[in-house]
């Protein structure tokens, strides 16, 4: 019947995402190794699920730039180098200085304290800024990842704008994807990973758009310096 057929669709739609986010997370977690290859009947047989929306998952990684896909050989993880860093670093900042720009110039109501909605997403995101401060200042790579993308992606709705939080998230998952396979083999990373997430919240709520930026260009800056000086090693 029809409403079956709909159903199914949905449920395999549903696995598809599902498989994507645990293979997303693989990579994240370094569990999946950069240059690390693949078959789409290996994945299927580890998660116990058919073919279709594994492959389905797979080609949506790699068109995420997350995997290459080779027609003989299966799939691979995309390995990164500190130039695509950099590159990464500058998309991000185009796209992040535009949206902090439209608060800063009144055309967009956000971030305004008296807006009992705003206010609550804030204070969200201001917590996921203080674990992830605080994953930092431990060196816990996996949690400070899991904390700064929520960060980013409830921050970046507050602009009502989904096609932009959308792009902004898949840049932020695909520069940790570019950070990780660098920064996994540092033993301690305590004293080395940017946590300034709620300096930002606050230049932001106070519309301070020279501090907004000046902490963001830390930030960028930080970043490229720990992969170039770790690569070089």
């Amino acid at each position: 019947m029809p409403a079956s057929s709909g159903n199914g669709a949905v449920m395999r739609s549903t696995l598809r995402q599902q498989i994507a986010d645990a293979l997303r997370d693989e990579v994240l977690a370094g569990r999946l190794q950069p240059g690390q290859e693949f078959t789409v009947k290996e994945i299927a047989e580890q998660y116990g699920v058919s073919a279709t929306p594994v492959r389905e998952a797979l080609v949506d990684l790699s068109a995420q730039g997350l995997l290459d896909a080779d027609q003989h050989r299966g799939f691979r993880v995309h390995e990164y180098s500190a130039a695509d860093l950099r590159g990464m670093i500058e998309a991000r900042s185009l796209v992040v200085d535009g949206m902090f720009h439209a608060v800063t110039e009144g055309r967009r109501t956000y971030p305004l304290p008296n807006d009992p909605r705003v206010a609550a997403v804030l204070a969200g995101v201001r917590r996921r800024g203080e674990e992830a401060r605080r994953a930092a200042g431990a060196g816990d790579l996996t949690v400070l990842i899991g904390y700064d993308l929520r960060f980013w992606r409830e921050l970046s709705a507050l602009f009502d704008n989904p096609y932009l939080a959308d792009f902004l998230h898949r840049l932020r998952v695909q520069t940790w994807v570019c950070t990780v396979q660098h920064l996994r083999g540092v033993t301690d990373l305590r004293g080395h990973l940017w946590g300034r997430h709620t300096d930002l919240v606050d230049a932001l709520v106070r519309r301070d758009s020279a501090t907004a930026h000046a902490i963001l260009d830390e930030y960028n800056a930080h970043s490229l310096a720990l992969i170039e000086r770790i690569a070089v090693d």
